[in-house]
């Protein structure tokens, strides 16, 4: 896994080299004082399991569309939306098209 850590006030995410986290999903990561933003590239199909951790996350759908489920609830999210997954709650991630999203997590997250 590679993640940069910004050590200005700029990045440039096209200069950090993409990893795949997950068959199918391409990120571009780095690191401000106190969050971690991704960058992903998704393809159809590809998943994410479900399963929780400390942070609070949010995605952002930039292309494509994603089905999202935070606790019990389900949706299809498109461009534009965005969900919520609070600290300590089970999500999981299914790639309906192939798109981009942009998640950040709040505090850092390692791993």
């Amino acid at each position: 896994m590679l993640i940069c850590t910004a050590m200005t006030n700029f990045v440039d995410t096209a200069k950090i080299e993409p990893w795949e986290r997950r068959p199918g999903w391409h990120g571009r990561t780095f690191h401000s004082p106190s969050m971690t933003f991704a960058y992903w590239d998704f393809t159809a199909g590809s998943d994410i399991h479900r399963h929780s951790h400390d942070q609070e996350e949010v995605w952002h759908i930039i292309e494509g569309e994603l089905q999202v489920t935070v606790g019990g609830e389900t949706r299809r999210c498109g461009p534009g939306m965005s969900a919520i997954v609070p600290a300590d709650t089970e999500h999981a991630v299914l790639a309906v098209t192939s798109g981009r999203a942009i998640v950040v997590d709040y505090p850092i997250r390692l791993g």
